[in-house]
């Protein structure tokens, strides 16, 4: 809980609202920032979307990008965060997919795609995405995923919580 205390002082501090679009995190990432007290200030919206059809249609991910790329890729993390900054009022978006089980034989278990997006005030984009395998049975490696999500946010910034 710690952590997450510190990386909500730290998106207070810069500001920092926050959009998710999870897929295999069901909304973790968002959860665990609900946790602290004052989330309702750094938290404006979240989205789950399992299926590919949720994602291209309430994140608009290319459908193209799915079959050339797979549902577990930092190509589709990527258009996930960049859909939902751009359908929300948030500065930061945060997205995750992936599988936590032996579902795709071309994808290990545990891997998990992130990509996070910070808006700067002049309206550009600084994207930045990444893959991760996490060990464990499915919810910790769920659980893993979205704390992970969360602490990079400092780090990917550039700079410390």
């Amino acid at each position: 809980m710690q952590d997450m205390e510190n990386i909500a002082e730290y998106m207070k501090r810069n500001r920092l609202m926050l959009v998710t679009a999870e897929s295999c995190t069901a909304g973790l990432i968002a959860s665990r920032l609900a946790e602290v007290p004052g989330a309702g200030k750094l938290l404006e919206c979240a989205y789950v979307v399992y299926s590919p059809e949720a994602k291209q249609r309430c994140l608009g991910v290319n459908p193209q990008t799915i079959e050339e790329c797979n549902l577990t890729s930092e190509e589709v993390a990527r258009e996930m965060a960049l859909g939902a900054l751009e359908r929300s009022d948030a500065n930061l978006a945060v997205s995750n997919t992936g599988v936590t089980d032996a579902t795709d034989p071309a994808i290990p278990p545990g891997t998990q795609c992130f990509a996070w997006v910070f808006k700067q005030e002049d309206g550009s984009t600084n994207v930045h995405t990444e893959t991760r395998r996490f060990e464990g049975e499915r919810n910790q490696i769920r659980e893993a995923a979205a704390d992970f999500a969360l602490r990079r946010i400092p780090e990917l910034r550039g700079d410390q919580p």
